[in-house]
């Protein structure tokens, strides 16, 4: 659709960049001025431009975009192109400017995060791992030390002090989830002083679509000290020896696994002869350990889902195919998987609050982002979050040349093409990235190649330590690179290798090759392989080789038989190329409806934990705790205050009240999670799954203040003054020992059961 016409019509990714491109001449007039100024001039110009607030004005906006560009070009040796000045202005509008793989969006980002500093506002750049939020922070500290704007970095790895001088910063570079968990840490602090996040202000997204869209369906956690316990390796020993088919069956499309009569006869006598089905607590409470077993054993693969590396079961992010280093499946399915690796149980503990990423970017007044495929989900964007989409065109035309997908009958047939289009393409010494769905589809190829006389280069979730060094080297001349999903790889691959020494010849022949192993549940992920080539104006070209067979096909196709092949296996007929299509449509619906459900229950919650953080705030920073304990048990803290005075007594008063709200919280949150586990099954009763979770959830919470309030009081009354001081501990009041934080990949139980949910209640509403 044509820009225009999109604009007319109101539709996504319609922002109008002719404002923008109308400064760009007056930019470019102001250098030849500004050069002429040293490096101590050029950083009070910069400063000057604070003397203003935001948004910027037509003036000031040419200035800050030629300060920015002369200050690069001086500190990084880069100047900025015209199209990466047209991304920093769409950022400072609150847009996600969509730019193009190797377009310059790290330098984009930082005029933009340096632009909002300037005036006043606190920024937070977030990245999708340790890596690139290190990695850019002080690639492009030269820039910010010129522009007189502080910039700081976390990582996973950073201590309390270290967090606190960062978030001190005008710009700080974070991992989102590191954010997150420093957000739920601070929710639980008894003093002020302890806290660690400032006041949200600006949020530029990197990679925005990956963390705005995929990761957020994903639960940040902040988890309390419990005992451990041991993972049931009985129960992963009985559903080992069963029989597909025989013992249970898989849905259609292989998300959920059930015992057949048969299996239900096998586990019982294998457990002594119980009964699953029995009314006795202690056997009913055996049917969920084997159906978590079962998961485990049968949907959830070794080296597809997870990796087991130091004795420890590692989930892979299936939409960047690395490691997934603090992410863990709900506890009971976690501890079922380590049983079946047989490795020792992690830690486990009960939940003390969590945040969805949505949840956490929506805390910004201002938000902003970058990537290279925002279009696929500019709808989502709009829908969730307010932000438009700014389609940046290319400094240089693409001439890339996508050819498509090869649709074959079988994954071998798709396997041996694809290793005959590698074995043709590699005789001419270009570079060739191949994209895998999965680490063990990785492998395999990497040994088929390798038995071939293909010597390649693996980047996968198992070596993901190395990936930068991997993927800078990709574009050697005749390399060959098999990595999984590309996304958020954040190096460029260019052409003759990272130092570019043989870039001339790998011109020549024809640049980076990059060939699909599948297409991803996400046309965006297609995109992002696709983008790897054709960087810059480079020549490059991108295939794609599809079986029927494939998980997207088999899951999501509604018909996968009656089609005809020519002598090599391959389905040419354009009808059958168009269901590959339709499937992988079928797939992002289902995301998006995960997505959908996941805002649309924490709506709720997100409303009653504001209120519970409203009341805690005045209780921490004020003195709501000492006057309503007063209030209710004025005797005891007359006496108490007669004793000790009324420092202490207030600050006792604090920690009793902070403890009952946060108690209650935890209780409430536990009492969520278990509602919303079994709720969808009420579809079937033709009810409305969010209603009856609504409709649950409001009445419990309607006297929890008030509850919070009388147990703070009771605790208050049993206080007693022992050496001149007050214990609290004494009355039970007391924080976890530890805690630690995680997010918690997908339920699949509840992901699969919400899906059918919407598909029976749109059936319904079309049979009205």
């Amino acid at each position: 659709m044509a820009e225009s016409v999109r604009r007319l019509l109101g539709k996504p990714g319609a922002v109008d960049l002719r404002p923008y491109t109308k400064l760009l001449s007056a930019i470019e007039a102001e250098e030849d001025g500004l050069r002429e100024l040293d490096d101590t001039e050029l950083t009070d110009k910069a400063i000057e431009l604070g003397n203003a607030d935001l948004p910027y004005g037509r003036d000031d906006l040419v200035s800050l975009c030629a300060v920015g560009r002369e200050a690069a070009r001086r500190a990084l040796d880069e100047r900025p192109f015209d199209v990466q000045l047209l991304g920093v202005m769409a950022l400072l509008d609150g847009h996600v400017a969509e730019m193009a793989t190797g377009e310059g969006k790290t330098l984009t980002g930082a005029l933009a995060a340096a632009g909002f500093a300037l005036r006043g506002r606190r920024v937070h750049v977030m990245s999708v791992n340790d890596y690139l939020a290190r990695r850019d922070a002080e690639w492009m500290k030269p820039l910010y030390d010129m522009l007189g704007v502080t910039v700081g970095w976390i990582t996973e790895e950073s201590t309390t002090a270290e967090r606190r001088d960062a978030y001190s910063c005008d710009v700080t570079y974070a991992p989102v989830s590191e954010l997150g968990f420093d957000v739920l840490r601070d929710r639980m602090v008894t003093d002020v002083a302890d806290r660690v996040v400032p006041a949200p202000h600006i949020a530029i997204i990197d990679e925005a679509d990956s963390v705005l869209v995929d990761e957020a369906r994903v639960p940040l956690v902040l988890a309390g000290a419990a005992e451990r316990v041991d993972a049931d390796v009985e129960m992963a020993d009985v559903v080992r020896v069963l029989k597909p088919r025989l013992h249970y069956e898989i849905d259609s499309e292989g998300r959920n696994v059930q015992l057949t009569d048969a299996g239900i006869d096998v586990v019982e006598k294998a457990l002594g002869g119980v009964d699953l089905y029995a009314d006795s607590e202690e056997e009913s409470s055996l049917l969920p350990q084997v159906n978590l077993a079962l998961h485990a054993h049968v949907l959830l693969q070794r080296d597809v889902h997870y990796v087991v590396r130091d004795g420890e079961v590692r989930i892979i992010n299936e939409s960047r195919g690395r490691i997934a280093l603090l992410q863990r499946w709900p506890d009971g399915l976690q501890a079922a998987v380590e049983a079946k690796e047989k490795v020792a149980v992690s830690e486990t503990g009960e939940v003390l609050d969590s945040i969805t990423v949505q949840s956490l970017i929506l805390r910004y007044p201002t938000r902003a982002g970058m990537t290279g495929t925002a279009m696929a989900v500019a709808d989502q964007l709009r829908e969730f979050y307010e932000l438009e989409v700014a389609v940046i065109p290319s400094n240089k035309p693409n001439v890339r040349e996508d050819h498509g997908t090869h649709l074959h009958a079988t994954r071998e047939e798709k396997e041996d093409a694809l290793l005959a289009e590698v074995a043709e393409v590699h005789a001419t010494g270009r570079p060739i990235l191949i994209g895998t769905q999965d680490v063990a589809e990785s492998e395999r190829l990497a040994d088929r190649l390798r038995k071939a006389g293909l010597e390649c280069v693996v980047l996968n979730a198992k070596n993901d330590a190395d990936e930068a060094a991997v993927i800078a080297e990709a574009g050697t001349y005749g390399a060959i690179t098999v990595s999984t999903q590309m996304a958020g790889r954040g190096t460029d691959i260019r052409l003759g290798g990272s130092d570019m020494a043989d870039r001339e010849r790998v011109v020549e022949a024809g640049g980076l090759y990059v060939m699909g192993f599948g297409r991803y549940p996400s046309s965006r992920l297609d995109g992002q392989l696709r983008g790897r080539a054709g960087r810059q104006g480079d020549p490059g070209d991108s295939m794609f080789f599809v079986s029927m067979d494939d998980d997207l096909v088999v899951n999501n196709a509604s018909e996968t038989s009656g089609y005809t092949t020519d002598d090599h296996g391959e389905i040419t007929d354009p009808a059958w190329l168009s269901m590959v299509d339709h499937a992988q449509r079928v797939a992002e619906g289902q995301l998006l409806e995960v997505h959908r459900n996941t805002w649309r229950y924490n709506q709720l919650i997100d409303v009653q934990r504001d209120v519970v953080l409203e009341h805690r705030e005045l209780v921490l920073s004020g003195d709501e705790g000492d006057r309503h304990v007063k209030k209710d048990r004025p005797k005891e803290h007359g006496a108490l205050v007669e004793e000790v005075g009324e420092e202490k007594v207030a600050e006792a008063a604090r920690l009793v009240t902070l403890y009952h709200l946060d108690r209650g919280w935890t209780d409430h949150n536990a009492f969520l999670a278990e509602l919303r586990e079994g709720i969808h099954l009420r579809f079937l009763g033709r009810r409305d799954p969010l209603d009856e979770f609504n409709r649950d959830a409001v009445p419990v919470f309607k006297g929890f203040l008030d509850e919070a309030r009388a147990r703070a009081a009771e605790s208050f009354g049993e206080l007693e003054v022992r050496d001149g001081e007050l214990d609290v501990s004494t009355v039970g009041v007391k924080r976890p020992s530890m805690t630690w934080t995680y997010m918690v990949h997908d339920h699949p139980f509840s992901s699969a059961i919400e899906a059918l949910a919407g598909r029976v209640k749109g059936l319904m509403g079309k049979g009205r």
